[in-house]
């Protein structure tokens, strides 16, 4: 794989993942554009012990363009993107509309003293799976896959070495039902200057495991206990399986996890970033043949934070989908919402098995 790191015409960064060593990648950014906005504000909830950003500039932000005005797809000589070649296997720069960055202008005011303020530092990223409109996640060769693993794991390296940078979350948000803004197959990074709360929650169940069993991994026993189970596998290969947990929250969700105990994407071996691309494309599929349209889903990586806990952490992809059914979506309404309590209307041995049968 080769790596050509160039600036945009605003100062962001965007750096080409080529499948060929011979591949050029000199080309400008010949747009005028605005300098990047100021970074958002964070804002402590003290009721939840919890960080919320607030990203006013966003609300400016392209929102699903037509086709010939799509910014991910490459530049012509009639029409200029994101991407100034006018190819590319995978790409990755720094969203032009970030909920987090590094451009920090001045330390917010304190709200009150129960409410402090910061800037929202941190790095926001899109990352372009392929130069085609058309496509989708499911229709890359698995040598794509890897491409994009490996641009991951780069990223992932990279942005956790940022100052105050603690967890880095790689995502893929697909359909207009998940709520995405354009449609040109693509994912993003976020680079956190905190521990998310579901990453701490996550750790701290974790943490009560590993002192009742004298260190034991926690999701590594759980993962153990699922393909031992077998009725909620849905598919695995050498070094992967993929599964539906048996507390699923959501009526379509799948884990796939290595069965080595690894904490983020870097940590993978070559053996296991070949292996995740077929799996993960079969699986993909499988949601795309339960109702024989697109599904719409979210491919979310749980990875540790970048500088504590990461031997309680287990690299995993959780994905999962808001269609129930042909004709019906799941909407967080007032349990989930309110109170967070999950309330699925599909069992998960019966999601497993329709997508084994998908």
């Amino acid at each position: 794989m080769k790596r050509t790191a160039i600036d945009l015409a605003d100062g962001r960064e965007l750096i080409y993942f080529d499948e060929r060593d011979d591949a050029v990648r000199d080309q400008p950014d010949r747009r005028e554009l605005p300098a990047p906005p100021p970074a958002s504000q964070l804002r402590y909830d003290p009721l939840t012990d919890e960080w919320v950003a607030f990203a006013v500039h966003r609300q400016t932000r392209t929102f699903l363009p037509p086709a010939d005005q799509c910014p991910l797809c490459p530049s012509t000589p009639d029409r200029l993107s994101e991407i100034p070649a006018p190819d590319y296997d995978v790409a990755v720069f720094e969203n032009r509309f970030p909920a987090l960055s590094g451009n920090v202008a001045a330390e917010p005011a304190q709200i009150t003293p129960f409410t402090p303020v910061r800037p929202g530092r941190g790095r926001c990223e899109v990352v372009c799976f392929t130069d085609d409109h058309n496509a989708s996640f499911a229709s890359l060769p698995p040598r794509r896959v890897r491409t994009v693993l490996d641009a991951l794991a780069d990223r992932t390296t990279a942005l956790g070495e940022l100052p105050g940078v603690e967890q880095v979350f790689c995502f893929e948000n697909r359909g207009v039902e998940i709520g995405v803004t354009l449609h040109h197959p693509h994912g993003q990074i976020y680079a956190y200057p905190f521990v998310t709360p579901r990453t701490g929650a996550l750790l701290a169940a974790a943490r009560r495991h590993a002192a009742r069993t004298s260190g034991r991994n926690l999701y590594a026993d759980v993962l153990a206990a699922e393909r031992a189970a077998g009725d909620r596998v849905v598919v695995s290969n050498e070094h992967w399986t993929a599964y539906v947990p048996a507390a699923a929250r959501w009526p379509f969700e799948v884990h796939v996890a290595p069965h080595r105990p690894v904490p983020d994407i870097p940590a993978l071996t070559d053996g296991e970033r070949d292996a995740f691309g077929p799996l993960y494309l079969d699986l993909l599929r499988r949601f795309d043949g339960l109702f024989d349209l697109p599904m719409p889903y979210i491919a979310a990586w749980h990875q540790a934070p970048v500088r504590v806990d990461r031997e309680l952490g287990h690299l995993h992809l959780q994905l999962f989908s808001t269609r129930r059914a042909r004709d019906k979506l799941k909407y967080l309404a007032g349990s989930e919402s309110g109170m967070g309590v999950f309330i699925n209307d599909i069992a998960p041995e019966r999601a497993a098995e329709l997508l084994r049968a998908a």
